[in-house]
């Protein structure tokens, strides 16, 4: 019997390739059927000069494959509920067809915030009222976490088209703004995400309220260590790392010798995980209420029994952290603008 079950097991884990190309190529084939019919019904549509009017089967396909791959990864891993996985596949179609830089991004960030999070869970689950096995993301997660970047990457498969390109603000300057407004509210969300999951469990002290230096207990909103702060930092820079990485392998060669220099963009990305998370955690301590309640969880709803911590009941950890990355987004293309080299 148990022979049998790891046989059945074996040939699932061998047809899941064959079914998934099954299932990719005809869509991915499809969509570049549709796109082809479309650039010729419209001849006279303005080109830009490095966009793609007429987007490839292989990059129709790997769009298609790469967000499957990650919502199927999620759910074994229960790191997304299949409301969470359902939306994780637009936002990583979304960015998988504008450029391999933006799903970069995404991809620094799904990975690394599921492993933090499933970092010292049964410490977690003492601290947090809502704590989930595994660390599920749903649809609202989901959306909050990646909606300001997959907006923008709309915008620029609009306004630039697909395809990679350097960042460089002095000579492609709509393409420059929007990729690394991607790259800042991804690098704020895991930035954020690295303090609050590894902040709160590394290290034995007390965590301190960021607007009034009291301490408080872990697992408060607003409430931060230097640990953590270094942790966002950190969460900030792998996401620029995965960035820049990106771009040295997907840009054409000669473009990217013409262009300014990329190393810029980790330090962005850092900044931006820093600063987002710094921004979060402000926002928590002053519109988003916490409370202590009688077996000693931090909760964010007042009730019987609970002990007012800090903050009021304004916004919830959700529109926290979606308030947060669109901040991060639409400020760091500037400063990226001023400082860049």
């Amino acid at each position: 019997m148990v022979a049998s079950q790891k046989n059945n097991d074996g040939k699932t884990r061998v047809l899941m390739p064959v079914l998934l190309c099954a299932f990719a190529i005809p869509i991915s084939m499809l969509f570049w059927i549709v796109n082809l019919i479309y650039s010729f019904l419209t001849p006279d549509v303005e080109q830009h000069t490095d966009g793609q009017s007429v987007i490839s089967p292989w990059r129709w396909l790997t769009a298609v494959v790469i967000p499957i791959l990650f919502a199927g990864w999620g759910l074994k891993r229960k790191s997304l509920d299949f409301s969470g996985a359902f939306l994780g596949l637009f936002t990583g179609f979304i960015l998988s067809i504008t450029s391999y830089t933006h799903i970069a991004c995404l991809i620094a960030f799904f990975f690394t915030s599921s492993k933090a999070t499933k970092f010292r869970s049964d410490k977690k689950k003492k601290l947090e009222e809502e704590f989930k096995e595994g660390g599920q993301r749903n649809w609202i997660q989901v959306l909050c976490n990646g909606g300001m970047a997959t907006q923008l990457a709309l915008l620029y498969l609009l306004d630039v088209g697909c395809g990679e390109r350097p960042i460089d603000f002095a000579k492609d300057y709509r393409s420059s703004w929007l990729s690394v407004g991607i790259l800042g509210a991804f690098a704020c969300c895991n930035g954020d995400t690295w303090a609050s999951e590894l902040g709160t469990v590394i290290g034995d002290s007390e965590p301190f309220l960021i607007t009034t230096r009291e301490r408080v207990p872990k697992g408060t909103n607003g409430g931060v260590t230097w640990i953590g702060l270094l942790m966002s930092l950190a969460g900030g820079l792998v996401v620029g790392l995965f960035n820049y990485v990106a771009v040295l392998y997907t840009v054409d060669t000669v473009v990217l010798q013409l262009a300014a220099p990329q190393w810029p963009i980790i330090i962005a990305g850092g900044y931006a995980g820093l600063a987002g998370s710094v921004l979060d955690s402000i926002l928590g301590a002053t519109l988003q209420y916490s409370g202590l309640d009688e077996t000693g969880k931090v909760v964010e709803r007042p009730g019987k029994g609970v002990k007012h911590i800090s903050g009021r009941q304004v916004f919830d950890n959700h529109s926290v952290n979606l308030l947060s990355s669109i901040v991060m987004a639409l400020t760091l293309p500037r400063l990226a603008n001023l400082f860049w080299p």
